[in-house]
């Protein structure tokens, strides 16, 4: 059976909505954020990063969101639904898969870090930090993340999905779209609509309601402890 190792509120939702994709049968361990918003040492008995997401399957432990991805579609997607098909939509396929972690999200996250450094620095030395975080933020972070968010609307504009039809790449890639909009308020319109679109896949809804199930499971388990 597989076994899919789940931080809430985290990339590893990308893992659940895939298997509900692919119609596969597998076992969520959940596992809630510290305090400090960090996965939980118990990560480290499954794999010796501590990172989510953790799949297991078949003997293999399987880490990081788009190598879990590939595997699921390349073993699993026998008809290959869910990978692009023609030659320059693969191209497009291995980009996207790739663009996400390795160009978007590393901003998307030190936009993350630099607002909240100011909140757990001494008071002493708070205003000191938050000067030097917005300027990082604004001399840096965002007019960075504003050609990406230009470069990202004008590819929608132009294609409903990222590597020709609905494909593993659009689930790779909604994770920090919608990680952006949220600090947007939907002034984009490709990419919010581009959402709207992944958000009422019927798949998406099964993950998203079994990843709420497990978050109000583990509520009731803090409230009664």
């Amino acid at each position: 059976m597989r076994v899919l190792h789940h931080l809430e509120k985290s990339r590893s939702f990308r893992i659940l909505w895939a298997m509900q994709e692919l119609g596969l049968d597998y076992q969520v361990q959940f596992y809630p954020r510290q305090p400090n918003l960090s996965a939980p040492p118990e990560l480290k008995a499954i794999h010796p990063l501590g990172k989510s997401p953790i799949l297991q399957d078949d003997g293999l432990v399987l880490v990081e969101s788009a190598a879990i991805l590939e595997y699921l579609q390349e073993k699993y997607d026998r008809h290959d639904f869910f990978a692009a098909k023609a030659e320059h939509s693969k191209q497009q396929y291995r980009f996207w898969m790739h663009y996400a972690e390795g160009s978007l999200m590393p901003l998307l996250v030190m936009q993350l870090v630099m607002s909240n450094v100011p909140c757990h620095v001494p008071w002493v030395i708070k205003p000191i930090a938050s000067r030097i975080c917005d300027g990082v933020k604004k001399g840096f972070v965002r007019p960075r993340l504003k050609e990406h968010i230009v470069f990202l609307e004008n590819h929608l504009a132009e294609n409903e999905y990222f590597a020709g039809p609905f494909s593993f790449a659009d689930i790779q890639m909604t994770f920090p779209l919608e990680a952006l909009m949220t600090r947007t308020q939907g002034r984009y319109p490709q990419i919010q609509s581009f959402l709207q679109r992944m958000q009422q896949r019927p798949a998406y809804r099964r993950a998203k309601q079994q990843e709420q199930q497990l978050e109000a499971q583990q509520d009731r388990q803090d409230d009664s402890a």
